[in-house]
C-alpha cells in the first residue's frame, strides 16, 4: 500500500464496516486520521531509510492504515490495551504485520513507552487516544513521548482539543449529541448512541477534558518546540510538536 492509492479506497477490504460507521457518525474523526499520515508522510527521512512510528491506541486500524499509507520504509509499533479493538486491527491489518510493516503491544499507553529506548522513535503518532487519558496520567504519557523520540522527532496528535472558550464548546458539544440522536436513532441503534453519550460524559469530566491551551502548555512544559494547533474543526484539532535538535 502506498500514498498513491485513494484515502478511501483503502478501506473497502481492509477495515470497511468500521470505517462505514465511523464515517456516519464522526466523519471530523476520519478526517484527523487522514491527517495524522498525512503529516506521518511529510516528515524528513532520507530514502530507504525505515521511519519509525509508535502509535498510541491504535484501535480498530483506522488510524493505522493511515500511517501505513505514508511511505514504503516503515515501521509501526500499534499500542492499544483494548484486546477487543486490538484484535480486530490484527485481523484488518495482518498483510501489514506479516510484510514486518507492523507490529502491535498490548499494554496501555504509558507502561508501552516506559519500555521503549530512549531517542529510539522517529515520529509518535495518535488519533483521539490522548484525550480519553485523566489529565496526570496524559502528562506522564507527553513527557515519555518527548524521552522516546529521537532529536527532530515529532508527535502529532488528531484529537478532541476543547475549545478554551467553555459557552462555545458547550454550545459545539450540543450540536454533536444531536447528530448522534439524530443518525443513530433513525438506524435503531440506541446500545451504540448509549455508548457514544456515556463517553461522551467521560471526555467532557473535569479530570479528563484536554482544554487546546493548557494541552499545548503541557507539550511545551516536557520540552517540545515548534507547537503547532492547526485543522480546527469544531472540537478537533491537528497538534504537532517537535523534539529540538
Amino acid at each position: 500500500m502506498t500514498s498513491t492509492a485513494p484515502y478511501h479506497a483503502m478501506f473497502s477490504g481492509a477495515i470497511g464496516k468500521d470505517y462505514e460507521m465511523l464515517k456516519l457518525l464522526s466523519p471530523l474523526a476520519v478526517e484527523m486520521s487522514r491527517l495524522v499520515g498525512v503529516t506521518v508522510s511529510e516528515f524528513p527521512k532520507p530514502p530507504g531509510q525505515t521511519l519509525h512510528v509508535v502509535e498510541l491506541g491504535g484501535g480498530t486500524g483506522i488510524t493505522t492504515l493511515s500511517i501505513l499509507a505514508a511511505r514504503e520504509a516503515l515501521h509501526v509499533l500499534s499500542i492499544d490495551n483494548e484486546p477487543v479493538m486490538q484484535n480486530q486491527a490484527k485481523q484488518n491489518l495482518q498483510v501489514w504485520q506479516q510484510q514486518g510493516k507492523l507490529a502491535f503491544c498490548g499494554d496501555d499507553a504509558l507502561t508501552a513507552l516506559q519500555a521503549l529506548p530512549s531517542a529510539s522513535v522517529d515520529v509518535v503518532a495518535s488519533a483521539y487516544t490522548l484525550h480519553n487519558f485523566p489529565n496526570t496520567y496524559r502528562q506522564q504519557v507527553i513527557a515519555e513521548i518527548f524521552r522516546v523520540l529521537v532529536l527532530g522527532g515529532l508527535f502529532v496528535n488528531g484529537d478532541r482539543y476543547a475549545l478554551d472558550d467553555v459557552d462555545l464548546h458547550t454550545r459545539t458539544t450540543q450540536a454533536e449529541v444531536s447528530g448522534y440522536f439524530r443518525i443513530l436513532v433513525a438506524a435503531n441503534k440506541l446500545d451504540l448512541l448509549e455508548h457514544w453519550i456515556v463517553h461522551l460524559f467521560s471526555d467532557e469530566s473535569a479530570n479528563h477534558i484536554m482544554r487546546e491551551t493548557l494541552a499545548l502548555e503541557d507539550l511545551a512544559a516536557v520540552g517540545f518546540t515548534s507547537i503547532c494547533l492547526s485543522q480546527r474543526c469544531q472540537v478537533n484539532a491537528l497538534v504537532t510538536a517537535h523534539k529540538p535538535h
